[in-house]
C-alpha cells in the first residue's frame, strides 16, 4: 500500500454521507480454513470464537476482527477459482447500518440479499468489488456483534494483543485498466472517499491510486495493470490487506520468528515505510506499511 511520510492536516476533509468509522472486520473466503488458520496465526491472529451454525471462525489481533468463512455456499464461484482464499467482505463500522444502506442504494449501490439464517443476526451489506460484499455495522459501542452468531473458544484470550502495534491500515484493490476513474467516482459518491495527491505515498509500493476514508481511519488504492499485463485477462478483486504499524522493522523481526517471509527483490523489498509478506495460503498477501499509532 503506497506511501510517504503523510500530512493527514493537508488532506482537505471529506464529507461522510454513511457515518463511517473505520473498518470493524475484514471477510477471508477459502476452502482450505486449517490452511489459512495457520497463515494467520503466524501473522499474530488468534481464534477467539466459532459461528453457532457456519463454517466460519473469527480471529483477533488488537483491534483487529478477521473472519474466516469456509462455508461452501459463501465461496465466490466466479473469477479466481474457489481453491484459493480471498477477501470476500469488509465490515465498515457506521453510526446507522439501516440508514447507512439505505442512503448507499438512493446514491447507486446494489443491496446484497441477506445471509443470516434464524436466529442469526442480519448485517446490511451492499454489493463491491468482483464478488465481495460491503457490511454496514453500526452496534461496535454498545455490545460484540459476535456474541449472537459466534461461540467464544473456551481458555482463549478474547483479546489478544496485536504484534508491533498492527492495525488495519487499508485494502489494496486490483482494478481492470482504465477503470481506475469508474472506481475513484464509485467510492466518492457512496461513501465520500477522496484522492490525495500523487506526492503522499505510503509503504513500499508505489503504483496506484491512493484513496482517503472520509473517517480518515482507512485508506484504499486502487492499481491498475501496466505493461503487457494490461492485455491479459484479469478480474477485479481486493488483493491484499494493509496493516499499519508504528515500527515495520521490529513487525518484520517479530513476524519472521514466527515464520513469515516477506518479498525481497530489486524493486520490493522491506524497509523502515513499509513490507510485503510473500504470497501463501493460496494468494494471501499482507502488507505493512509505517503509521503512527492513533
Amino acid at each position: 500500500m503506497s506511501l510517504n511520510s503523510l500530512e493527514r492536516e493537508a488532506v482537505a476533509e471529506a464529507p461522510n454521507p454513511l457515518g463511517m468509522d473505520g473498518i470493524e472486520f475484514v471477510e477471508f473466503a477459502t476452502s482450505k480454513p486449517q490452511v489459512l488458520g495457520a497463515l494467520l496465526e503466524a501473522m499474530g491472529f488468534r481464534q477467539v470464537a466459532r459461528h453457532r451454525s457456519r463454517e466460519v471462525t473469527l480471529f483477533r489481533q488488537g483491534t483487529m476482527n478477521l473472519v474466516v468463512n469456509a462455508q461452501p455456499v459463501d465461496l465466490p464461484r466466479i473469477g479466481r477459482p474457489a481453491a484459493q482464499s480471498s477477501i470476500s467482505a469488509i465490515g465498515i463500522r457506521v453510526r446507522d447500518a439501516q440508514a447507512a444502506i439505505d442512503r448507499a442504494v438512493e446514491l447507486g449501490a446494489w443491496a446484497a440479499p441477506p445471509r443470516a439464517r434464524a436466529m442469526e443476526l442480519n448485517i446490511p451489506a451492499m454489493h463491491g468489488v468482483g464478488d465481495s460484499l460491503i457490511y454496514f455495522i453500526d452496534r461496535h459501542d454498545e455490545f460484540s456483534i459476535y456474541s449472537i452468531d459466534f461461540l467464544p473458544i473456551p481458555d482463549v484470550d478474547p483479546k489478544p494483543p496485536a504484534i508491533a502495534g498492527l492495525a488495519y491500515f487499508g485494502v489494496v484493490q486490483y482494478v481492470g485498466f482504465g477503470r481506475s476513474g469508474d472506481w475513484i467516482e464509485f467510492y466518492r459518491r457512496l461513501f465520500g472517499f477522496s484522492p490525495v495527491p500523487d506526492t503522499v505515498r505510503f509503504g513500499i509500493m508505489p503504483k496506484g491510486v491512493l484513496l482517503r476514508s472520509p473517517c480518515g481511519k482507512f485508506w484504499l488504492q486502487l492499481v491498475e495493470p501496466e505493461g503487457n499485463a494490461q492485455f491479459a485477462p484479469s478480474d477485479e478483486h481486493l488483493n491484499r490487506v494493509g496493516l499499519g504499524t508504528p515500527d515495520v522493522m521490529a513487525a518484520v523481526r517479530t513476524l519472521q520468528k514466527r515464520g513469515i517471509d516477506f518479498i525481497a527483490t530489486s524493486l520490493v523489498h522491506t524497509s523502515e515505510r513499509g513490507a510485503l509478506t510473500v504470497a501463501s495460503a493460496g494468494g494471501v498477501m499482507f502488507e505493512l506499511v509505517h503509521a503512527n499509532a492513533p
